[in-house]
């Protein structure tokens, strides 16, 4: 028999005992005072055994959570007095709630943490950092539910230890009020006269007091830190901002909004990597070898395939053009405009107050680090002898490569190689893991490599770069697969291995700003550093890479360092979407079934083919997915991934839903136009819907339209 269920039967038993033999009758205050002489000799004359069995008693009713621990108590205070009876009662209820924590533990956590493991997750975070101080708080206070602070807790990663020694501390206050209570057992009329109101006011401020407590301490931590540096007198901005991409524009922008005197400081280009480097430039680059490839695949559409000519030092200056009419978005004169002080130079951090630019030190109340971060660059052997290209550089390229290796197949790497070999590159595309793109579910990467191959792309998946070699003038790259060695020749190497924070260079190392084991700033949920007054956003914080997250994060940044000593604001992770603009199109929201699977969270998975969508086959465009994972039996939207024309357009929809907590039955009763992509999702949420038809219900309703038939 399961080991649980024993347990769980052992629990009833003892329990329908307690309440079928009405054992509660001998826990009523009259009973007690009643009974206090008999008690009271039978103590003189026992005072060894009274103990031992009282303390038993009290233990079984705590680890069962029955009720009548209030009166035990008092009782406690009526037999020995208050000193004895304290220690008996305090050691005797932390012993049973222990207990008590540790059967929820062994009967509830791991059911609990598999079915809602994300969620529990943010909780077991903050537990770890603040759970002593938070069970300490409910402990405080007598009128909570004891019983349910121990199951809940037992839900979390709180250490057993922790729980016992934090719980005996904050029951003290409590018990002594009802042991003493007991002590003066012939003046107490009732239970609830023993917390009067002015005592129960008492009990929640205490309990609230270890919150403003932590709240102060974190005040004189920060004082503290902040004490070894000369405070200025007067401040010459509310806000300087370092790096001016994504992250540090917006933040730049909402300081000014609320009239905030805030200073941007940039080194080289306003609209940081984004603008210049990354996602305007690849998707200017994506959009002229998609305009190739349908040139070249005409047939789709009616036409005779035809096979464009162009000049590809004319394809990168389009790209410096886009980058050019985007510019002004960013540019120093618009933000200047809005109230925005923009220094051109490089920033020195001196302490969290001063701030260094072209030789003029700046004084601030709060500092924001936006410095984003630059493409990684690995290690290889022989890497240093040929002329390699990143996402950095690539766009300087005026002469097109015959042939280019492309070093990572995740979204940069992908769309890259993608491109490059619509535009008549031979592109060889390496990738460690047995697929490209590997963050997407496994037929999704399966898709997308199979349409890589087909296209052209030489995908070399499970393979390892080893070295870099010149031989004869010529140039090749060295890979190992399951120690078979391949020699790829190339004219040009492209690393897209991912990024990494920019965290040097600008003084956080002198200072002392922590970074984490990733390499980012060390930042807590409302985006602090481990100094009070700065922050960071964006890539050089993470955890996520994404222009629109920066952007998401300045929001708090900022708000937080301009009005945190009013209220703070912590950053919400909660939906997080993006988007490989590969062809097709790669876009996610929440989990996928890959996420699902590794942190043990049960799904349900609806699909609607992309082909069979009316506008997609008049595009002729006709391929792709939509695929739902949801909660079992539930239309709560878990995660979407959509693979298709435009999923990074169609996928909006559900990141409302999600964040807003909409489930599939309100986007299918959402009117989408006809014929558009959007429909889509709508037919997805209308799969949904027929695989959770009410059968029972539909038979009877049959039956009544047959009846009405005659």
């Amino acid at each position: 028999m399961n080991k649980k269920v024993i347990v769980v039967g052992v629990i009833a038993l003892l329990m329908a005992a307690f309440f079928l033999f009405d054992l509660q009758q001998y826990l009523s205050l009259d009973f007690i005072k009643s009974k206090q002489q008999a008690f009271n000799s039978y103590y003189d004359n026992n005072v060894v055994l009274t103990l031992v069995i009282f303390f038993l008693v009290y233990v079984i009713m705590a680890a069962l959570s029955l009720p009548g621990a209030v009166i035990l108590t008092v009782l406690a205070g009526a037999l020995f007095g208050l000193f004895t009876g304290l220690i008996v009662v305090s050691f005797a209820s932390t012993i049973g709630a222990t207990l008590a924590f540790l059967v929820a533990r062994y009967l509830l956590r791991d059911t609990l943490q598999s079915r809602y493991s994300e969620k529990l997750k943010v909780i077991n975070e903050g537990v770890e950092k603040e759970g002593p101080l938070y069970l300490f708080a409910m402990r405080l206070v007598p009128l909570f539910p004891f019983f349910l602070v121990n199951i809940l807790m037992s839900l979390t990663s709180i250490k057993t230890k922790t729980f016992a020694w934090v719980s005996q501390i904050g029951m003290l206050a409590g018990t002594a009020v009802f042991v003493y209570a007991g002590t003066q057992l012939a003046q107490i009329d009732s239970l609830s006269s023993i917390l009067s109101p002015g005592l129960i006011i008492a009990f929640g401020l205490l309990g609230v007091f270890p919150v403003i407590a932590k709240k102060v301490m974190d005040k004189i931590r920060g004082n503290k830190i902040l004490k070894a540096y000369d405070k200025p007198a007067s401040f010459d901005y509310n806000l300087l901002v370092v790096g001016a991409g994504s992250g540090g524009l917006v933040s730049a922008y909402i300081a000014a909004a609320v009239k905030a005197k805030v200073g941007l400081i940039e080194k080289h280009k306003m609209g940081g990597d984004c603008l210049n480097t990354g996602c305007v430039p690849s998707k200017a680059l994506i959009r002229t070898a998609k305009a190739v490839h349908e040139a070249q695949h005409a047939e789709k559409y009616g036409l005779d395939n035809m096979t464009p000519t162009f000049d590809f030092k004319t394809v990168m200056d389009r790209v410096h053009n886009v980058i050019k009419e985007i510019e002004p978005h960013d540019s120093v004169e618009r933000y200047t405009e809005l109230g925005v002080e923009v220094i051109t130079g490089e920033a020195k951090i001196l302490d969290p107050y001063r701030i260094e630019v072209n030789g003029k030190v700046l004084t601030t109340k709060n500092i924001i680090i936006a410095t984003g971060a630059r493409p990684l660059v690995p290690g290889i052997k022989g890497l240093d002898k040929v002329d390699y290209l990143t996402s950095d550089n690539l766009w300087e390229l005026e002469d097109q490569p015959e042939r280019l290796v492309v070093l990572g197949g995740g979204p940069i790497g992908s769309e890259l190689a993608q491109s490059f070999n619509r535009l008549g590159t031979k592109v060889t595309l390496v990738e460690r893991a047995p697929t490209i793109m590997g963050r997407e579910d496994d037929d999704v990467a399966a898709l997308m490599q199979a349409r890589f191959i087909e296209e052209g792309v030489d995908v070399l998946s499970s393979h390892t770069a080893k070295e870099f070699i010149v031989e004869g003038g010529e140039n090749y790259l060295l890979c190992d697969s399951d120690g078979v060695e391949k020699r790829v020749p190339f004219d040009r190497v492209l690393l897209a291995l991912g990024r990494t924070p920019n965290v040097t260079g600008f003084g956080l190392e002198e200072l002392g700003v922590e970074l984490s084991n990733r390499g980012t700033v060390q930042t807590d949920g409302f985006l602090t550093t481990n100094f009070p007054n700065i922050y960071a956003v964006g890539d050089v914080a993470g955890p996520y890479q994404f222009t629109h997250v920066a952007a998401h994060q300045a929001w708090y940044a900022s708000v937080n360092a301009l009005f945190g000593s009013v209220k703070r604001f912590r950053v919400d992770y909660r939906v997080i979407p993006w988007a490989t603009f590969t062809d097709p199109e790669v876009a996610r929201v929440g989990l996928n079934e890959k996420d699902a699977k590794e942190k043990n969270i049960p799904y349900e998975i609806t699909t609607y083919g992309i082909d069979d969508l009316d506008r997609a086959i008049a595009d002729s465009s006709n391929e792709g997915s939509v695929k739902i994972l949801t909660v079992p039996g539930k239309d709560k939207i878990l995660g979407v991934t959509i693979v298709g024309k435009g999923a990074g357009d169609l996928i909006p929809e559900f990141i409302l839903a999600m964040k807003y907590n909409l489930g599939l039955n309100k986007i299918l009763g959402t009117i989408h136009i006809y014929p558009t992509m959007s429909e889509s999702n709508k037919y997805a949420a209308g799969n949904w819907k027929r695989a959770h038809a009410p059968e029972k219900l539909l038979s009877y309703v049959e039956k009544y339209h047959t009846w009405r038939r005659g």
